[in-house]
């Protein structure tokens, strides 16, 4: 295994470290036990949070609680401004990009997100929500528009929720982000060090055990050359229907209908304008211990003169044993989603996967949604309360050798494409992750990939990964 050196980018990431581990001694509420449970927690979507609470004084029991709610009209508790934000620190080691082939070096650096946000409630129905970003990138010897974005608008946008009927309508404009089911194909992008929004409008209504989704929207696209600078389109755009039914009881069915398009696509062997149809259906629940996630996407359309002929298909499934010590869980992800299988043709069989997550496979970006075949079973076991380790050996097919092994999000690996076998590779994966209190994560993840000989006569060698994050969260 590669030696691995620590650059300048250390000594930031360790003082960063200490900065961050400090804010242990100075939680958001001095005792957790005198807390109640209708004290607000800080989630990833910060637009979520409620701290209309603190209208109770014996709820105020932090330092900076009157930051989080300060009044608008004293007669409605509901009615209030929220400050906020978050800083996360994670310190990465990549021997390998995009498996050492190309231009890529081995490579250690720091990502850093900061972001603040104002959240006004004038009253129970209606909502405006802005916040700002500077996301940077030390050291790092390939800086691309998902690892930096100086101070730039991330959120805002106004919201209004209410009864209609005998249900609850919602609704947004502006920008915002969104994120369905494990977000195989549409997420908020929170692995990398810059999270996707969207320039949109979205509506749901619920009722009983029914929910309608719809929204049209231009994805953000980033650029890191000057402050404020980050635009949305008509050049990409994304728009979606989706209806949620819970069955069986508290179980979920769903299914979406997106259009996907872009005035400029590239794939290996199709170029022009891609014009998307996309059909997704899914069903996840739990039961007696077991749990299951299943999820089928069907594609459609045309890139240029090409026809599209995608698919794909994603399942977790796992059993816990809640009685056992540690509480054990048995897990096994398969996956699936289609390549190109000739060249030269009047179809592009190459599976888009949209707005992917990195972190369903790793962050280590070795592992993308297309041309794919993937096992991997896991084990998660919790040897304390607040501590989470997970560890999984995930095994890699290409669906067609005549299409090529991909990275993360879909980048083609050069020299692969029609030459090989199927096999890629074989990685294994150790997370642990630990909360420190309301207000602070951490996570360490390290991620070893055993390349196949097709990736190896491409000019690759075997891959390490190595990642150290700390979360804060006010």
């Amino acid at each position: 295994m590669p030696r691995f050196t620590l650059p300048s980018a250390g000594k930031a990431w360790a003082a960063a470290t200490a900065l961050a581990f400090s804010a242990v001694l100075l939680p958001a509420h001095a005792d957790d036990s005198a807390a109640t449970p209708a004290r607000p927690k800080i989630l990833t979507n910060r637009w979520q949070e409620d701290w209309s609470a603190l209208a109770n004084p014996a709820l105020r029991t932090g330092p900076f609680d009157a930051l989080k709610y300060i009044p608008l009209f004293v007669t409605d508790p509901k009615s209030y401004i929220s400050l906020g934000a978050n800083l996360r620190e994670r310190f990465e080691i990549n021997d390998a990009p995009n498996f050492g082939i190309g231009n890529t070096r081995s490579d250690s650096y720091l990502l850093q997100r900061l972001q603040m946000h104002v959240d006004i409630r004038l009253n129970e129905n209606w909502q405006i929500f802005t916040q700002l970003e500077d996301v940077r990138t030390i050291d790092k010897a390939s800086i691309s528009p998902v690892d930096q974005n100086q101070l730039d608008l991330r959120l805002a946008f106004i919201a209004y929720s209410g009864a209609l009927g005998d249900g609850t309508f919602k609704a947004r404009v502006g920008r915002q982000d969104f994120a369905f089911d494990l977000q195989r194909f549409v997420s908020s992008r929170d692995g990398p060090n810059v999270r996707q929004s969207f320039d949109a409008v979205w509506a749901d209504y619920e009722n009983g055990p029914w929910r309608f989704i719809g929204f049209v929207s231009q994805p953000v696209q980033y650029r890191f050359g000057d402050v404020f600078d980050d635009f949305s389109g008509q050049n990409f755009r994304f728009s979606t229907a989706r209806v949620e039914r819970k069955v069986f009881g508290d179980n979920e069915l769903s299914g979406y209908y997106s259009l996907f398009e872009r005035s400029s696509a590239r794939y290996l062997d199709a170029l022009g304008k891609e014009t998307r149809h996309v059909f997704d259906v899914r069903f996840a629940g739990n039961a007696n211990g077991f749990d299951w996630d299943l999820e089928a996407m069907g594609q459609s359309g045309h890139v240029g003169a090409k026809d599209i002929e995608g698919w794909a298909l994603g399942g977790r499934t796992g059993y816990t044993f809640s009685n056992v010590a540690w509480t054990p869980r048995i897990g096994l992800q398969a996956d699936a989603a289609s390549g190109d299988g000739r060249a030269g043709d009047n179809t592009i069989g190459t599976f888009n996967p949209l707005f992917p997550n990195g972190y369903y496979f790793s962050l280590a970006g070795y592992t993308g949604y297309a041309n794919l075949i993937h096992l991997k079973p896991t084990l998660t076991v919790k040897p304390i309360a607040n501590l989470t380790v997970t560890a999984g050996v995930g095994m890699q097919w290409r669906q067609t050798v005549a299409d090529a092994v991909y990275v993360q999000p879909n980048v083609a690996v050069a020299g692969t494409a029609g030459v090989g076998s199927r096999w890629t590779g074989v990685y294994s994966q150790l997370r642990a992750d630990y909360i420190f209190n309301a207000n602070l994560t951490g996570a360490l993840e390290a991620v070893h990939y055993s390349i196949g000989d097709t990736v190896r006569n491409a000019g690759g060698h075997d891959s390490n990964y190595l990642g150290l994050e700390l979360k804060y969260g006010w």
